[in-house]
């Protein structure tokens, strides 16, 4: 006597992941495709736009939801990237999704080059090109724009964003929200002397930076001089 075997199908509960970019401007059309790749087309990953302050309900294709239609999305998964260069909006907004539960999702071009003893925390953005070479230390939400690179022995803090081709070279110490514009060179510092762009500083588009920039000052030309005493 053959004993027949009944084979019953159990359904599987996929976990739909919802993945927002706050910002829907030039920056977080930038992003989009990043994130789009990295994806690699999952079905179970819905991407949408974040944007308190936008007018469109749609953007390339995606939703714009406001942040409380975003926490208020059905998926059983949700994580963002801000797509936003203002280090304090990042900032606020990073707490505002940590006291949500809600995980910062990180993002990496396919082309970037990153090479020994690297250590980059949550929420970044590597734009295409970028190149990170050896020992170094980055903190959270890091912005690094297209061709952008950071060279040996740096330490950057939280909250730090470069915009397009920025030139930090080694031994440079750059802290929490500091702004470097596009086009920036920061001179090489040395093990015992580093070179120290302070917190909340702004270096200017082209700066060329041969000397410690204070907590908060801006700095423009080449070589870099404060503006408040430029105008003094």
């Amino acid at each position: 006597m053959v004993k027949r075997r009944w084979h019953h199908s159990r359904e599987v509960k996929m976990n739909r992941v919802l993945i927002g970019i706050y910002g829907a401007s030039g920056f977080g059309k930038e992003v989009y495709p990043l994130v789009r790749g990295s994806i690699e087309q999952d079905p179970n990953v819905d991407l949408c736009f974040i944007d308190d302050g936008s007018k469109l309900s749609q953007l390339l294709g995606l939703r714009v939801l406001t942040y409380t239609e975003f926490k208020n999305a059905k998926a059983d998964t949700k994580k963002c990237v801000i797509a936003i260069a203002d280090s304090k909006v990042r900032r606020f907004l990073a707490e505002q999704l940590k006291s949500d539960g809600i995980d910062q999702f990180s993002v990496r071009a396919k082309n970037i080059v990153i090479l020994d003893n690297v250590n980059i925390g949550d929420g970044s953005i590597l734009c295409p090109f970028v190149t990170l070479t050896s020992d170094i230390i980055v903190g959270k939400a890091f912005h690094a724009n297209i061709y952008s690179y950071v060279a040996h022995d740096c330490v950057i803090g939280d909250f730090v964003t470069f915009a397009p081709s920025v030139k930090c070279n080694g031994n440079v110490i750059i802290h929490d929200n500091a702004y470097i514009g596009t086009g920036a060179i920061i001179k090489q510092g040395t093990p015992d002397k580093p070179r120290i762009i302070g917190e909340g500083a702004v270096v200017g588009m082209g700066a060329v930076v041969t000397k410690n920039v204070e907590p908060g000052d801006v700095v423009v030309g080449n070589p870099a001089k404060s503006l408040k005493r430029l105008n003094r």
